[in-house]
Formats: C-alpha cells, sequence, structure tokens
C-alpha cells in the first residue's frame, strides 16, 4: 500500500537544494543519509548503487553535488521505494527486492560507488519500533555482514564502498573488509569536541592493499550546548549538511 499525500511532508536538504517526499510518522531521514552522500568520491559519468536506499535521500544528495550520475538503488520496502522514485531524477532505477538476493538487473552490472546506511542495530539489540518503516531502518534482518557482502560483490575492481552506522558496530564492519578491500578510511563522527564518536563512516577501496586508516574526528556541533533552539554546526558540517560539499576522507 502506497502512502496518501495526506501522509507525507516534503522536507528540504541542503539548504533547499533538496526537497524530498518521506513519511510523516514512520522512518524519517535526517543527517545520515547526507553524511554518506557527502562522503561518496563519485564523479561525473560513474555508477553508484546505494543499498537499502529508503525514500532516495542519499542519492537525491548525492545528485545535487555531481550531475552526470548512473543512480541505482535497491529498498526492500515498497512504500518506501515509489517515494525514492519520485524523490530522484528521471533515468534514477529504484528496484524494490532483498539486497541478499540481488534481482537480475543489478547482478548484471558492476558499480563504480556501493553506500549504505544500514539499520543502526543488530537483531536482538535495541528496541524495534512498532511503525514498520522504522523498525525495518532501526533494526537489522540482514545481518551487517551480508549488506557488506552484497556491497563488494556489485563493486568493480578498485570501486569504494562506503558505509555510516554506529561506533559500537565498527569491528562488526571491518571483519567483513577484511582480505577484500584495503585502503580503508575510518572517520569517526563527534557531536562535540571531547565527546565520543556516536558515528563513524568507513569507506573501502575492493581489490585494494593500501594500509588502514583511523581519521581524526569530524565535530559536528559547536560550543558545549546549542545555543537555543538553533543547530549550530561547525564550519565544516555545515559545508556538508547546508552547502552539500564533498566530505573527502582521502583528503582529511
Amino acid at each position: 500500500m502506497s502512502f496518501a499525500q495526506t501522509d507525507l511532508t516534503h522536507d528540504a536538504f541542503l539548504g533547499g537544494r533538496v526537497h524530498i517526499w518521506q513519511p510523516r510518522k514512520g522512518y524519517r531521514a535526517a543527517t545520515d543519509p547526507v553524511w554518506l552522500a557527502a562522503a561518496c568520491p563519485a564523479v561525473s559519468g560513474q555508477s553508484v548503487l546505494e543499498l537499502g536506499c529508503g525514500a532516495g535521500t542519499a542519492l537525491a544528495c548525492l545528485n545535487a553535488r555531481v550531475a552526470g550520475l548512473d543512480l541505482a538503488g535497491i529498498e526492500m520496502q515498497r512504500d518506501y521505494a515509489e517515494l525514492a522514485r519520485r524523490n530522484l531524477p528521471q533515468g534514477a532505477r529504484v528496484l524494490e527486492g532483498d539486497l541478499s538476493r540481488m534481482p537480475p538487473e543489478l547482478r548484471a552490472q558492476r558499480f563504480d560507488h556501493v553506500i549504505a546506511n544500514p539499520p543502526f542495530f543488530g537483531a536482538g539489540q535495541g528496541i524495534r519500533p512498532n511503525d514498520p518503516g522504522r523498525g525495518t531502518a532501526h533494526v537489522e534482518d540482514t545481518p551487517l555482514a551480508t549488506w557488506i557482502d552484497s556491497g563488494l560483490r556489485r563493486l568493480r575492481d578498485r570501486g569504494t564502498f562506503t558505509m555510516i552506522n554506529r561506533t559500537d558496530r565498527l569491528a562488526d564492519i571491518l571483519a567483513p573488509l577484511q582480505g577484500r578491500t584495503g585502503g580503508v578510511l575510518i572517520l569517526p563522527l563527534a557531536a562535540r569536541a571531547g565527546r565520543a564518536a556516536e558515528r563513524v563512516i568507513v569507506q573501502a577501496i575492493k581489490g585494494a592493499r593500501a594500509p588502514l586508516k583511523l581519521l581524526p574526528p569530524m565535530v559536528v556541533h559547536e560550543g558545549d550546548s546549542h545555543p537555543g533552539d538553533v543547530s549550530h554546526f561547525s564550519a565544516l558540517a555545515s559545508g556538508v549538511l547546508r552547502e552539500g560539499a564533498c566530505l573527502s576522507l582521502a583528503a582529511i
């Protein structure tokens, strides 16, 4: 069943450069897909696949930064796949399906980049929301290792795999990358200076052999607390979240 128009909101990202239809109740994109899009090093003419693309926020933000991309997404929930088709430009392909059993159209292609924002909690962890959309987005039904294996299988040699997730799942992310990728870059995202990072962006190159690098944390907010009901982003975070700037991990 599709979302009714009255059940949707039309929300701005990247300072209004991108607008996304998403459910009023259910899984709603915040900053994580924006970070993910900013970290993807795609250039015009290349192909990008997003695993579990939801309503298409990450791909839409990436498209706003880089013109001329071949965009594809796979999404298990029909309602969200329909929204992604509505939110993404003509020519982008959104397939409904299970990433562990890729549709033939995707199995036939190797991509330059694969990106993913998997559920933050493993099976049996956290509290699964009653709403099916939020539940599927927050607590995994498919193991994280399967997400990574499926992504690497879809990558061409020397293609990049980029993922955002919780910092406490870093070991679960790195294990499936071992022996299949190199040049792994890890960027912790800390809400404020002096605080432990709760998010991490991991990027790896298929078939590479370069050593792993742990990058200095990126601080999202300035100061010790919000000055009133205002998001006081750091200069770098503002460039990404409000202006759609590229977050080049290789340059940090």
